[in-house]
């Protein structure tokens, strides 16, 4: 019996622990959260490009060398 007391308060306090870590949390406002966002989507079309760019670069060295 007594193991099942003991997890059972080892459950009760794991819960109290998270509900005390979950209140810490700062959330970002809607104008943050925003900004944010079309930040990710900017550095996300720009290293898409970056890369599409690299990609036939040596695509087209692969290809000359393969011409020679």
């Amino acid at each position: 019996m007594g193991d099942s007391s003991k997890a059972n308060v080892q459950k009760t306090s794991f819960w109290k622990s998270v509900k005390t870590e979950f209140s810490k949390i700062a959330w970002p406002d809607k104008k943050e959260t925003f900004r944010e966002s079309v930040a990710v989507l900017c550095i996300s079309i720009v290293v898409g490009l970056l890369i599409t760019f690299f990609d036939t670069v040596i695509q087209f060295g692969i290809n000359f060398l393969a011409g020679i």
